[in-house]
């Protein structure tokens, strides 16, 4: 009867040994680089488009940033995958180029075996894209529609810059001679409002403005300057004040941003499964079903994108090019394109989610698991001709001395 092993002979056989520490460790220089290519590719697009809307309604550098930061989640999430395969695929092809592939093989080491590792970074980098997908991504979303609604609906932008004219309505104009760094500390300020039929020319010798909650207003703190109210019917009249408040509202531009919630894209995975069991009427169940699906299936597939890189990575010594990246490539973005059609079949044609999403995903895990078993097999039939071309001598003649 074949003997079971132990429960510490198997913890010992699964766990990471001096050759996996290594293959790690090589990989997280080109993981690094990678991601940091590939996500700053994606964002420089984003990048100019973002210094368009913010320059046409008066935004800051603080509005950006935090923009630019609610970005960051959904590139990184289209960047991961990227990285993983490229990385993968430089540490193996580096490794067959200097025979430290052929070395291990020689050893008794199978490809499968030296792909273990990076299976394994790529189970940790599924779980952090389902946290992406399914946690992450929704609340940074939606963030960012409300950080692009307020920029461009609050009217204007409580940050001022000196000898500025700011109109935060039609019947309300500010300026100042000079403003601090941050744009809320004025000095010389002028103000004309010319609400409730009359004019209003309020000069000061310094002023803060701060923001509401909502943006809706915003709070002007005045010292030391004059007021001269003009009702068109009698004579102009004068005040000194050494402090004031004004508010100065927004007309026109919009208020509060909308509840979190009313896109499926908004909604975490736990949402979205109480959505689809009680039935939300605001979304269609259809697309619910398709958005659930889709980050699933999304998040269960980097753990095989290494085995695909690890499977297209070998090159024969005689051979100089390797199409095995843009192959990845091309079938890591086929891939993509085929759940993108899925989620939009299952949402628009109500398609079973199993048939669209889960048969491209099964197809391109076989597809992983079966080029790296294959080369796995052309691997070790190389090595046992090659240990047999070694021997060849000593076995024809051994065989010679047999049929005597």
């Amino acid at each position: 009867m074949r003997r079971v092993p132990s429960l510490p002979s198997f913890v010992r056989s699964i766990s990471a040994g001096t050759m996996d520490h290594y293959l790690i460790a090589q990989t997280l220089p080109p993981f690094a680089l990678s991601l940091g290519v590939v996500m700053t590719a994606l964002l420089l697009e984003r990048l100019l488009v973002l210094f368009n809307v913010l320059a046409a309604d008066g935004g800051t550098l603080r509005t950006f940033v935090n923009l630019l930061a609610d970005l960051v989640p959904h590139y990184l999430g289209l960047a991961l995958p990227a990285a993983i395969c490229v990385s993968v695929f430089s540490v193996v092809r580096k490794m067959s180029q200097n025979n430290e592939i052929d070395a291990l093989m020689a050893s008794g080491v199978s490809l499968a075996r030296i792909a273990r590792p990076f299976i394994a970074m790529g189970v940790v980098l599924g779980l952090v894209s389902f946290l992406l997908y399914g946690f992450i991504q929704p609340y940074a979303r939606y963030n960012f529609r409300q950080g692009m609604y307020l920029a461009s609906h609050a009217g204007w932008a409580p940050h001022l810059q000196g000898r500025m004219f700011a109109t935060p309505s039609g019947t309300l104009m500010l300026t100042a001679d000079r403003v601090d760094g941050v744009g809320t500390r004025l000095f010389h300020v002028f103000i004309r409002d010319r609400t409730q039929d009359m004019e209003r020319d309020i000069t000061a010798e310094s002023g803060t403005l701060q923001i509401a909650d909502d943006r809706s207003s915003v709070r002007l703190d005045l010292a030391h300057g004059v007021i001269v109210t003009d009702r068109h019917d009698d004579h102009p009249t004068l005040a000194t004040f050494d402090t004031t408040t004004r508010i100065l509202q927004s007309e026109g531009r919009g208020g509060t941003f909308r509840h979190r919630g009313n896109d499926e894209r908004e909604l975490t995975v736990p949402e979205l499964r109480r959505a689809i069991r009680h039935r939300d009427p605001t979304i269609q169940r259809s697309h619910l079903v398709a958005e659930l699906h889709f980050r699933l299936a999304r998040a269960m597939a980097i753990p095989f994108i290494p085995v695909l890189a690890c499977a297209l990575a070998g090159v024969a010594k005689r051979q100089r090019r390797n199409v095995g990246l843009p192959v990845a490539a091309i079938s890591l973005v086929g891939f993509d394109h085929a759940l993108q059609l899925g989620l939009s079949l299952v949402a628009s044609r109500a398609m079973s989610p199993w048939l669209v999403i889960w048969g491209p995903f099964a197809l391109f895990c076989i597809a992983c698991v079966v080029l790296l078993a294959r080369r796995n097999g052309m691997s070790g039939a190389g090595w046992s001709l090659k240990r047999l071309a070694q021997r060849g001598p000593v076995a024809v003649g051994s065989t010679m001395d047999t049929g005597r």
